[in-house]
């Protein structure tokens, strides 16, 4: 893959703007059908350009208006936010008060810098294939409980361009959630609380809720090669020390003493499954004790979600197809029928596409003896390795399409009966 050089991004960036962004699908995303009225004419946009110059309030017309704006600014970063009361460019002229966010997708972001408690292989912003476990267990867990614990149909799944993911919840009914309701579904989805200094982030009930065992039953499926393998989690005893600091002061001791006599990982946690369950055994009244194994897993690996991201309606989230400017990777949808198989080191970057684009227009050149012509500008994406992303993309524009030409027919329908 075309490696990425960070002073070549504005040049790349105005190809990219000009021949590859899928703006068609973009608009037919976040304008909805055209539905409700102003709808994309309401929504904030912000850019961030060359030296973090950051432009807020940004709203546009329609989607010829918004292809020339982002020609002209070439941001090197897109950010969504919400739907609001007036058009967000002319929100200085609204009497104060009176401009008010109405509505947004909501939406999660995962960063694996929130991780770094767990994992030993990175941290901040360094991922390696050893710890992308995490992010791909995330997704499962999460689009499991809003596909069935929420009936949420609409869910698009984002990577970052470096470290996370992100999703976006698009059904029409979830747009309109409050604030409330938002931190309301957070809260349900958060099971390691607690911060640097809290030791032990997970504290299960006695009585254990569906939705935790149904998440321990996919980490399940990944964490002995997760968490024993590849993160060697008891590995030495500076790491196992962390595990030892969340079992009961009783056991330690004997743990310690049986760790030191086994050679690697999966020995040493075999050991201390056969040690919670004879301590469950013989103390059947202490309740904390209940759930030990289980609080260890999810603690090691059960998603981190950024609570201020969902629960804001106002909340900015980075854009799908915006360029991370430090990876130069595309913010690409993830396919959720492939997500094992989702490697963030082979995402194209903006500089591998706009090479596949200069080599066909070369090739297109020499054999036409003229420029490509422009009829093909707005597929261009089509001949690069951003395809099957839009691809991807276009899948789930075509479900939300078909769910609102179900709801329209519905609601006429209804109307016939009276």
């Amino acid at each position: 893959m075309e490696a990425f050089d960070p002073a070549e991004l504005p040049e790349l960036l105005k190809l990219y703007y000009r021949r590859l962004f899928p703006y068609g699908q973009y608009y037919r995303w976040l304008n909805y059908g055209g539905v409700v009225k102003n709808y994309f004419q309401h929504r904030e946009f912000s850019f961030t350009l060359k030296d973090d110059i950051y432009i807020r309030y940004q709203s546009f017309n329609n989607q010829s208006d918004l292809e020339k704006e982002m020609q002209k600014m070439n941001p090197y970063k897109i950010d969504i936010g919400a739907v609001y009361s007036h058009r967000p460019n002319q929100h200085n002229t609204v009497k104060l008060g009176a401009f008010q966010a109405q509505e947004k997708e909501l939406v999660f972001d995962i960063d694996m810098t929130d991780y770094d408690d767990v994992r030993r292989c990175c941290s901040s912003a360094d991922i390696c294939s050893k710890c992308w476990t995490l992010m791909t267990m995330a997704i499962h867990i999460i689009d499991r409980a809003l596909k069935e614990d929420f009936g949420f149909k609409h869910r698009l799944w984002v990577y970052s361009g470096r470290r996370g993911v992100h999703c976006w919840v698009c059904d029409e009914s979830v747009r309109k959630l409050s604030s409330a309701v938002r931190s309301g579904i957070v809260e349900y989805l958060s099971l390691v609380k607690g911060g640097q200094d809290v030791k032990k982030k997970v504290h299960l009930s006695e009585k254990i809720h569906p939705f935790v065992r149904k998440s321990i039953n996919i980490i399940k499926k990944y964490f002995e090669q997760y968490a024993l393998v590849d993160q060697d989690i008891l590995e030495n005893k500076q790491s196992w020390d962390k595990i030892l600091a969340l079992v009961p002061e009783t056991v330690r001791d004997e743990l310690q003493q049986g760790f030191q006599r086994q050679s690697n990982s999966p020995q040493r946690w075999e050991t201390l499954k056969n040690t919670i369950n004879k301590y469950q055994k013989n103390n059947k009244n202490d309740k904390c004790g209940l759930w030990l194994e289980w609080e260890i897993m999810l603690q090691y690996c059960f998603p981190r979600l950024d609570i201020n991201v969902s629960k804001g309606i106002n909340h900015l989230l980075k854009s799908p197809f915006s360029v991370h400017p430090k990876t130069g990777r595309i913010s690409v949808p993830i396919d959720l029928q492939k997500v094992d198989q989702f490697d963030p080191f082979t995402v194209p970057t903006i500089s591998s596409i706009c090479h596949e684009l200069d080599v066909i227009s070369t090739k297109e050149e020499e054999e036409n003896g003229t420029e490509s012509d422009t009829k093909h500008r707005t597929r261009d994406y089509k001949r690069t390795s951003l395809a099957p992303f839009v691809k991807v993309f276009e899948q789930f524009l075509e479900n939300l399409d078909k769910s609102r030409k179900g709801e329209l027919l519905k609601k006429s329908d209804l109307q016939k009966d009276f």
